[in-house]
């Protein structure tokens, strides 16, 4: 199950979804600045090209708590609330509930990604 979920939802739009995270990534890394958020696009390009089959683990000690404060008030929030919409939406179906469960995994890492593990 956990392929053909992956394979759907590069189909449906998460191919495209994770290169832009990977552009963004890039373009944060370019500065000595952005290279630690740039490190968090990676990390949500690689939950956006395989989350089904994957969690995500959350851990980290007042560093990452920092960062992740910083994090929520500068993008964060506007990011989880995005793939809250994408998830409530993907919900209205049965045939979407798993794509929507797969948004919502999103936007709990899209909220707090420093930390974290995805495995």
């Amino acid at each position: 199950m956990r392929l053909i979920g992956n394979i759907l939802w590069l189909i449906l739009g998460g191919l495209e979804i994770a290169f832009a995270w990977l552009v963004v990534g890039l373009v944060l890394c370019v500065t000595i600045v952005g290279i630690p958020l740039g490190v968090q696009a990676f990390k949500m390009a690689k939950l956006t090209l395989t989350p089904f089959g994957t969690h995500v683990v959350y851990g980290g000690g007042a560093g990452s708590l920092l960062l992740n404060i910083i994090w929520v008030v500068l993008v964060g929030v506007w990011m989880a609330i995005g793939y809250c919409i994408a998830g409530l939406l993907n919900c209205i179906t049965i045939i979407g509930v798993p794509f929507g469960i797969q948004s919502f995994k999103m936007a709990k890492l899209s909220l707090w990604p420093f930390g974290s593990q995805i495995v």
